[in-house]
């Protein structure tokens, strides 16, 4: 056992009422009393008394002649190196023979009854808590547990500050005309002792369950004490040098006033108990009043009988106090401060608990809300929306983050990102980059400038936040950090979106008809792995009407999903909300992923993979003057990426996923494939392609469109049957219902149409569908 509150020291006397000394001077470490080397003889005559009755000066008895003369032993346990010494008498008190030895604690507590023995571990217990003298009444039982004699134990502990190991030093002397052992001479009854039990652990299973003060305290105040409970009680703390009330129960909210707060050097019973670490007992109201005269004329109207004010323990510390107050006198027996004790330490360490909890908390959402953007002033044409819910741990910060930045010529950039981690070193990190950030577009520089610069930095910072951490097998620096991290500039104006990808996720749009289609871009490493990465950017058009969403990870994968099933289910969401507010959707897109019902959305891993969840919503919100939803994708290929080919065909497909000929949607997709190659083939500059859906449904047809920069016109030609190539143009003309080339100012585009069959239409009655509307760029096809 080990206790933190402050005893007396070992060579402080425990018994000043015998009028000797310490330990030591009661027979040494061996204790040589009675039959031992050195020891007074019991039968020598006492010291003679004067006339009158009183001792002599200079002439009082010896201790040990005292001691040895009323048949009282000294006995001392060593906690620390497990034994327990005694004197002649003590010895043979318990059963051994009648002179001073040392034994194992093991040896005589085979030598006393077992339940008197629980009982004296108990108010031990106690007495080390109060810093008190024990007191118990003891059977001691030979080698077949028949009873030789009862004796009365007085303890007080003694603790050594150097280690904080403690040692029991008291006395035994024999009990006459005892006809039963301790537990029955108690008041206390096995029942009450197993109703105290049971309330402790239900006691401190609630205690441990509270997460505020404010419940703690409500746990405290519904406490129902076996056989005893206050109707008052109260929790003090100390600010400064005042005692202040935390707070009560059981007492009118106007009669408090002159407790809320007061010097903690006054005279009343909560503040000393602060002062000290000691607890304070008032079995009555004359005790309360003789002892603490100036506090008692305001508590005299509340009408208790009884108090008991225990200090409240954390960390080595006094934290505060406790009071219950009885409505009936309580006398306080031994079990009954045991109960309160215990009580009294669970509700500090809960207390505590709830302190520290509610501070972190504080302190992490406040330092989070000054990471999170105001979204800004509104931009004409553009809303935004934006969410962070911190899910992947204890703290409530993390390195996921969002911004709105507001950029010169009217334009403006959004930012979202996820540094490595859950912690506060994540935290920290994650708002040195967002300011980063910020000022390199506060600067002009176009995406990709903005993240080549932002890697570089992440790499220096999370180098020298490293230094000194353990390093790993590979050499590498174990707290090594890195980023993901999205960056778009938006065009109000025009739509156009140019993004910057550092190792995050891709962008969905979802267009102004309900479709969701994931957006492909080019991207490079997360910020901090490589500085001299760089990061190529792409060109999307946000058409009316359409909504963009960039999100981390925690949105797909939280509820244990994969990439697949996670986008899924937010495009599911985005369906079913996207007609909504912004604001109204992305409370949706939080709720499908953690809200009450998001347990029926779970994913395919037993790994619930909880994450922080950030996300923006980006909406162009000018309706088309026909006032008719059209679906509308672009994309740009540079000459160095052919493999990009691949995600325009995938645009397509997306593009058209409720068109209901599968063989034109093929069609599309090889036509989209020949364009784009011809131009990365034959030109030196880049493929812009535009498709796009229009019409009612029923009586839609789709545009596809790839420029270039050349002004060179395609012409057809008639390959023979062992060529190679040349047969582009003869494949739009076959498969298209209407084709053509347009020049433009620089360069030139071919586009080509398909209409929607009509419903009942065979699919081999080809006609051409060119001719429904005139669409005014319609040049010679080649021929």
């Amino acid at each position: 056992m080990r206790t933190n509150n402050p005893l007396p020291s070992v060579g402080d006397d425990p018994h000043p009422e015998l009028g000797g000394g310490p330990l030591s001077q009661a027979g040494g470490r061996g204790l040589p009393r009675g039959d031992g080397p050195g020891g007074p003889d019991p039968g020598a005559p006492l010291p003679p008394m004067s006339g009158t009755g009183e001792v002599q000066e200079g002439s009082l008895p010896d201790p040990d002649t005292v001691l040895a003369a009323v048949g009282t032993g000294v006995w001392r346990w060593d906690e620390a190196a497990g034994t327990v010494t005694l004197d002649a008498e003590a010895a043979r008190l318990v059963g051994l023979p009648a002179h001073a030895v040392t034994v194992a604690s093991a040896n005589i507590r085979s030598r006393f009854h077992p339940v008197d023995w629980n009982e004296l571990d108990s108010i031990s217990r106690l007495a080390i808590t109060e810093g008190t003298v024990a007191e118990a009444r003891l059977r001691i039982v030979d080698e077949h547990g028949r009873e030789i004699r009862v004796v009365r134990a007085r303890c007080k502990p003694l603790v050594d500050p150097r280690n904080d190991s403690y040692e029991m030093t008291g006395t035994l002397q024999e009990v006459t005309g005892a006809s039963a052992g301790a537990a029955a001479l108690s008041e206390v009854t096995g029942d009450w002792r197993r109703s105290r039990e049971a309330f402790l652990l239900d006691a401190g299973r609630a205690l441990a369950e509270a997460r505020s003060t404010a419940e703690v305290l409500r746990v405290a105040a519904g406490l129902s004490m076996p056989g005893f409970s206050p109707d008052g009680l109260a929790v003090f703390g100390s600010e400064g040098d005042r005692l202040v009330l935390v707070g009560h129960q059981g007492h009118d909210p106007s009669d408090v006033g002159p407790f809320t707060e007061m010097p903690l050097d006054s005279d009343y019973p909560a503040a000393e108990v602060i002062r000290t670490g000691h607890a304070v007992y008032l079995s009555s109201p004359r005790e309360y009043a003789e002892r603490y005269p100036a506090a008692w004329p305001m508590v005299e109207r509340f009408a208790r009988r009884s108090w008991a004010f225990l200090p409240l323990t954390a960390g080595g510390g006094t934290m505060g106090a406790w009071l219950a107050a009885f409505a009936y006198p309580v006398r306080f027996t031994p079990d009954e401060r045991s109960v309160l004790t215990t009580v009294a330490r669970m509700l500090g360490q809960a207390l505590s608990r709830a302190s520290a909890a509610e501070t972190e908390k504080e302190l992490t959402q406040g330092l989070q809300r000054s990471m999170m953007p105001d979204l800004g002033p509104r931009v004409p044409g553009l809303g935004v929306a934006g969410r962070y819910v911190p899910t992947g741990g204890g703290l409530e910060v993390g390195g996921d983050w969002y911004d709105v930045i507001t950029l010169p010529s009217d334009r403006i950039a959004l930012v979202i990102g996820d540094v490595q981690g859950h912690d506060v070193r994540a935290a920290g990190l994650m708002g040195q980059l967002r300011i980063a950030l910020r000022a390199y577009a506060a600067e002009g520089h176009p995406p990709d400038a903005v993240l080549t610069r932002a890697n570089r930095f992440m790499a220096g910072i999370a180098e020298f936040g490293a230094t000194g951490a353990t390093r790993g097998q590979d050499g590498r620096d174990g707290d090594e950090r890195f980023a993901t991290c999205l960056y778009v500039e938006a065009d109000p104006a025009t739509g156009m979106l140019e993004i910057a990808r550092a190792g995050h996720l891709d962008p969905a749009v979802q267009m102004a008809d309900g479709t969701v289609l994931m957006r492909p871009t080019a991207g490079g490493l997360p910020l901090g792995i490589d500085p001299d990465c760089d990061y190529p950017t792409t060109r999307i058009v946000l058409e009316p009407g359409e909504t963009m969403l960039v999100c981390t990870d925690g949105l797909v994968e939280t509820g244990g999903h994969d990439l697949s099933t996670g986008w899924a289910r937010i495009k599911a969401t985005l369906e079913e909300f996207g007609s909504e507010n912004l604001e109204v959707l992305a409370d949706a897109l939080i709720g499908a992923v953690y809200g009450p019902g998001s347990h029926h959305t779970t994913g395919p891993l037993t790994d619930r993979r909880d994450d922080d969840i950030g996300l923006m919503l980006l909406r162009r919100t000018s309706v088309p003057e026909s006032g008719r939803a059209a679906r509308r994708a672009t994309l740009a290929i540079a000459q160095t990426e052919p493999e990009r080919i691949a995600e325009a065909r995938l645009q397509l497909r997306e593009l058209l996923h409720d068109w209901p000929d599968g063989e034109q949607v093929e069609s599309a997709e090889l036509l989209v494939s020949e364009l784009l190659s011809n131009v990365l083939r034959h030109t030196d500059g880049d493929a812009r392609l535009v498709a796009e859906v229009t019409g009612r449904p029923g009586h839609r047809y789709m545009r596809v469109e790839v420029a270039d920069s050349s002004d060179d016109l395609p012409h057809k030609r008639r390959p023979g049957e062992l060529a190679s190539s040349g047969r582009g143009l003869l494949l739009i003309e076959y498969l298209a219902d209407s084709w053509g080339v347009a020049p433009r100012g620089q360069g030139k585009s071919i586009w080509f149409e398909l209409g929607e069959p009509e419903p009942g239409a065979d699919r081999g009655d080809r006609t051409d569908r060119g001719d429904r509307t005139d669409r005014g760029d319609r040049t010679d096809r080649g021929d």
